[in-house]
Formats: structure tokens, sequence, C-alpha cells
């Protein structure tokens, strides 16, 4: 729950509040708005003054939020007192919200049939729970910058299926990081060549880049006359005072004085809090006062204000607390604006100086739902969409964007790649072979592939690069790097897929470091128990994997996924142990079919023989075996066939390298040739290595960055 208070707040004069501010709003749109309608969506920061009036504190208009958390505490605060709201008339949301759809949609000339996304800075954002949860009421895909390309001056969303048309962008991302090519260089938040497309009309941006400059608080100063020349009349709601330093002879006539001001940075973005002079001691006011000497144009001065208040229940008592009101005009797409009948009012954290209301309510601040009553009948839309037919249910499902399909394809990869570290480990922590023994060799060579330390370095060194998460190759690392995957795919996991993941991730970190640091004798025995219990963590994740999740395109990548990775694992695995020789001995022979996972179904079938040849048999031809490096190649050529099913012929030359070992003969792989004797496998199986790596690089080319061949569209 977005909001920690539940609770609403009573708008006596609430028909007049909003009228005063919709007339405000509606006169005000030549000053917010251009004819193309730049803005889209004002929210607003009211506060009640002293003497019951109120005040426009703040506009926000660069990526305006607080619209996902307002909807949030209607629906809560509405399930839990439905007769209150039928008995008051509560004006109800939807008819604006709506308003808001089709506004965005009239923007584009594409009108109704506009594509319409919402732009997410991503799941680390402090407000990303708001943004998903207004973009799935809103019926909006929730993108991300990695989702998005700019081709021909156009803006199109990345599908398994194809690039998809974006007419429309209804945006959560700042200015600066918008688009990397003119902006902020290092932003991943945003999307190359952006701007071009807006600029050139390839599509709509809500609100559109350089509106924040209007959030600026030395505007407020100059409000009344701009209304006064475009209205022909004063402001209805007043602006609170404020003076910009940047004007010569209000810095003058105000710097004796500046203890009587809150100072406030005059331009948007990341800057200081507004800070109250008052409460400064000499010598920060001194050095405040220099500050602004040195650049006055940066600063503006603000008359304190003092927030009104609100109760809240807080340890078996009623607190009071600071609160600000935010509403919300939302652009018709018509040239008119409809003001939200409801607002949220944003309370303030315990201990907030309740003198005045600049400071920042970002920390711990939470919010509650705000009312505004009628008499007349209450409108019954709703923003539910309407029921679906039979025809519309048996068309295709919806395509995977890009981005989802690339966090699935790693989540696979990351999976099977910690299982395969985990497995290694025991067998190095295990082993009792001698450091110069043929298995001694291969198990370095194995620790090397995944960056750990050798053998040599003791058990204890190699712990703690398992545990290590700066390290890449680590157990630790991988099951990070899985959650992140996780994180991104929140929408499409279970609860419980979703909590084993993050499970594995937090057990492992957190038990492994307490063994190592408690005392050396039980160290290797616990670690083994540590390791033990992260497998079965990820057992029942590939479990969730097979048995939880839709077949769609999704998941075949994820699978697609998981079986290139194992093939580049086992094959190298195999291929370094033939050459070294660790085949040839009792223990290399029985690690190399414990790494697989392969042991217990080698001594059902062939008991204690130690031969290679159905050691052969068993990896790699073994159709049966869900590990033999012939069963990974043909689930691989089939997921990835029944993926890219319209383009046959992409898929022959990607596949086709990676499927030989279904074309392997025994006795082609047990031959042992050269005056060394090397296992003719070995060459084979180098040959396999590079081919899985390389139909990794195509699937990411083609499916995920769309750099391949001309454009196609699958959406208009």
């Amino acid at each position: 729950v977005a909001s920690p208070f539940a609770y609403s707040l009573y708008l006596v004069p609430g028909l007049l509040l909003w009228a005063a501010f919709a007339n405000t709003v509606n006169g005000m749109a030549s000053v917010y708005a251009t004819r193309a309608q730049i803005i889209r969506k004002i929210p607003v920061d009211l506060v009640r003054m002293p003497g019951g009036g109120w005040s426009v504190l703040a506009q926000r208009l660069q990526a305006p939020s607080g619209l996902g958390y307002m909807l949030e505490n209607r629906l809560i605060i509405r399930q839990q007192f439905p007769q209150a709201f039928a008995a008051l008339g509560v004006q109800r949301l939807a008819t604006g919200l709506r308003g808001l759809l089709d506004g965005l949609q009239r923007s584009s000339p594409a009108r109704e049939r506009a594509r319409v996304v919402m732009l997410t800075p991503g799941p680390l954002h402090e407000t990303w729970f708001e943004q998903a949860f207004l973009a799935r009421h809103l019926g909006l895909p929730l993108v991300e910058g990695q989702d998005l390309t700019m081709r021909s001056g156009r803006l199109f969303m990345k599908t398994l299926q194809g690039l998809e048309r974006v007419d429309v962008v209804l945006r959560r991302v700042d200015d600066a990081w918008l688009d990397p090519v003119e902006l902020q260089a290092d932003s991943t938040l945003g999307v190359p060549g952006l701007l071009q497309a807006w600029r050139s009309g390839g599509v709509v941006l809500a609100n559109a880049p350089g509106a924040g400059v209007l959030e600026s608080p030395a505007l407020a100063a100059f409000w009344p006359a701009v209304a006064q020349r475009l209205l022909g009349h004063g402001l209805l709601l007043p602006a609170t005072p404020s003076w910009w330093c940047g004007e010569a002879a209000v810095w003058s006539a105000q710097r004796g004085r500046l203890e009587d001001w809150v100072v406030a940075p005059t331009f948007p973005g990341p800057a200081p809090q507004p800070v109250i002079v008052a409460s400064l001691s000499p010598a920060e006011r001194l050095a405040l006062r220099e500050r602004i000497d040195q650049d006055p144009a940066a600063h503006t001065l603000l008359a304190p204000v003092a927030a009104s208040q609100t109760p809240v229940w807080h340890a078996g008592g009623l607190d009071p607390r600071s609160m600000l009101l935010r509403v919300f005009a939302l652009a018709d797409g018509q040239g008119g604006w409809q003001v939200l009948p409801g607002a949220m009012a944003r309370v303030a954290p315990a201990g907030l100086d309740a003198r005045d209301a600049w400071l920042s309510f970002q920390h711990g601040s939470g919010s509650a739902d705000t009312w505004v009553v009628t008499g007349a009948p209450v409108s019954e839309a709703s923003l539910r969409p309407q029921p679906l037919s039979a025809a519309e249910l048996a068309q295709p499902a919806p395509g995977v964007s890009s981005r989802a399909a690339e966090n699935l394809f790693w989540l696979g990869r990351y999976a099977e790649r910690c299982e395969h570290g985990l497995r290694l480990a025991r067998l190095i922590l295990q082993s009792r072979s001698a450091l110069a023994s043929a298995t001694g060799r291969w198990l370095d060579d194995q620790a090397v592939r995944q960056g750990w330390p050798t053998q040599a370095a003791g058990g204890t060194a190699l712990l703690q690069a398992l545990v290590d998460t700066g390290r890449q190759g680590s157990i630790a690392d991988g099951l990070a790097r899985m959650r992140i995957c996780a994180v991104a795919l929140r929408d499409r996991l279970s609860i419980e897929h979703w909590r084993l993941v993050q499970d594995a991730d937090e057990h492992f970190r957190e038990h492994l470091r307490a063994v190592l640091a408690a005392g050396a004798a039980q160290r290797i025995p616990d670690a083994l128990g540590v390791m033990s219990r992260a497998g079965l963590h990820l057992a029942a994740i590939t479990g969730a994997h097979a048995d939880r999740m839709v077949r769609d395109d999704g998941w075949r990548l994820l699978s697609v996924g998981r079986q290139l990775e194992r093939l580049v694992l086992l094959a190298a695995a195999l291929a370094d142990a033939l050459r070294q020789g660790a085949a040839d001995e009792p223990d290399g022979f029985d690690a190399l079919l414990d790494l697989p996972d392969a042991l217990t179904t080698y001594r059902a079938r062939w008991q204690n023989r130690r031969e290679v040849l159905p050691l052969l048999h068993l990896l790699v031809l073994d159709l049966d075996h869900p590990r033999s490096l012939a069963w990974v190649a043909r689930t691989l050529q089939d997921r990835l066939s029944r993926l890219a099913r319209h383009e046959p012929a992409w898929v022959a030359q990607v596949t086709g390298a990676v499927a030989r070992p279904l074309a392997w003969r025994l006795d082609e792989l047990a031959r042992r040739d050269g005056p060394a004797g090397e296992w003719s496998a070995v060459a084979l199986l180098d040959r396999l290595v590079d081919a899985a790596r390389g139909a990794s690089a195509a699937i990411e080319q083609r499916l995920f960055v769309h750099v391949h061949g001309p454009l196609r569209q699958v959406w208009q």
C-alpha cells in the first residue's frame, strides 16, 4: 500500500475551490501550452493559508507523479467505506482519467488508433510502484528506454515479433535523461534519437521536454502580470509570494533581511532543497548570502508558508501533521482542460518543521484520499474495459517486449550458470585428487574458467570468491543477477517464484558470510551445507520455470537461454576433461559425471564400469538424458524454431552448427588420433562451444537489439 495513513479529507467548500481552480487552469491554458498542446497533465500543489483561503505552492510539469497514488488511495478507501461514498455523493475519477487517455490519443495524427505507452525510469525508481499501478489501470504498456528505438524519425517498441510503432509517450523520465545523444550522455533511461523523432513529429511526448522550466518558483512573481496581460484579469487562486534574486533591485532590497525568507533554487533539477534561513546559524546565513552574491539568478526568495495540519492516527492517538494538496488538471485533446474531482493529500512525516510548506515531502511522507462531494447525480463512468468477445480471444496473444524477453533469456542462463557453479565448487572442495594429477589440473582449469582461485589457494580463498558479489563468475554475483532479472520480470513471475529467487540470493550470501566469519574448524562442512541449500533453491526455481510459467515466446526464450548456457558449460568441461586425461582417472571419471548430475543415471545403467565409451554415449548422444549435448541441441532447435516460426531460414542458420551433436556417431567421438592419442571428440566439442556462443550473439542482435536487415513493422 502506498499510503501508510488510510483516511479521507472532506473539503467542505470543495466545489467552490474546484470551480476556482478549474477556471484558473482553463484561462491559463495559453500560458502553459501552445496550440501543439505541449502539456497534457498539470499537477499543482495547493496549501491552505491561515485565513482559510488556498494558495498555489508549485506546479509539476516535467515528469509529474502522484496520479497513481491518488487512484490507489481512492480504490482502497472506496472498498473500505462503500456506504459513505454512496451517501455523500463522492465524485468519481474515472471520467477525468478516461479524458486523459482520449486526450493523449487525440494529440497524435493517428487519433483513436494511436499507440500510447508510459515511459518509466525502471523498477529502481522511488515511484516505480505508482507508475506500474497507473499504467495497469489505464491499460498502457509500461516501457523502459531499452524497450524503444528510433528509426527513420519514428519511435518503435522492440518486441520478439519485430518493431511496433509508438505514437504517444506519457513520460515519467525527467528531461535531462530522455535522450543520451543530445542531453545527458551517460543516461540509460532514455532513448537515443528520441528528441529528433519528437521534433520531426514522429512521436508525441507528454509532457513535452522543456515544460519543466515552468516549475521554477521564480516565475510565481510574474504570473499575476502574465494573467492580466493574456486573460484580462488576475489569478483566481493566488501564488505564494516570491522574489527572483536575478533582478538586481530585488536582491539589493532583500539582502539585509534574508532571514525572513526561504531560499529555493530557481531552476529545476538536482539542486539543493529549499532552506529556511531563520533556522540557520549566523555562519551558515553568511555563507548562504555569499553564494547568492556569486550567482543571484540561481536563487529565489519565497515567503514562509505554514502548511495546514491534518490528524494522523499514530501510537494510539491523533498527531497533527503538515499537509499539502496535490490536484490534477488534464488536457482533453480538444483545447480544454478537466480538473479531476479529487486530490492526493501529501502528509508530512513526523518531525517535519510545520512552519514551512516548502520543505521536501519526498522522504517518508504519506498520502491520503481527498473527496469532492456533490448533491448532483454521480457519474457511473468506469475505467474498466469492455468485455472481450470470442473473436478477440481467438487473436494471437500480445507480443513479448524485447526487454522482457532479454531478461527471461538471461534469467535462464544465470540459473543454469549458478547450478553448474555450485556443483563445480562442491567437487573442488570435496576433491581428494593430487593437484598435479590430471583430475586436479582439470578442476583448476574449470575454476579458472569461472574466475575463481585455483585449489592451491585453499578452500577459504575459494569460499571468499564464491560470495564476492563484485567478482564476475561468483555464485553470489550470478544469484544477484538472477534477482535483477526477476525484478524486471515481476509481472510475469508468481509470488512463490519471486520469493524463491529472492531467498536464494539472500540465504546464500548471508549464510556463507557467516560461515567465513566463524571458526575454521567446520568451515568447509558448513559451507557445503549452505551450497546444498542453494542447490535446493535453484532446483525449485527450475521447477517453477518448467511448471508455473505459460508456454509463450517469453518462456521459450528462457528455455533457449538455459539450453545455450548448458551447451557451452558442459561441452567445454567435457572437452577439457578429455584433453587433460581426467576421464582416465577414477576420481576424474566420477567428477565428470557428477558435474552434469549424471552420476546416478550412469551407475544405474553400467554400475561400477569406468569406461569412456558409455560416458560419451550418456553425456553426448543419449536423447533420453536432459543433460546430454544431443538432447540440449534438439531442445534448443525446437524452442528457437517455434519462437521464430516466421523466419525458418534464420533459425536454420543459427542452429545449424549448434545442432551437430544430433548427427555425431559414437565411433567418431571415441577415436583417438595423433601421436598424443587425443580424443577426436575434443575438436568437435571445441567447435560446438564456439557455435553456441555465435548463436547467442545472433539471437541478441536479432531479437533484442533489432539491428538486422531492413525495417520490419508488425503494427501500424
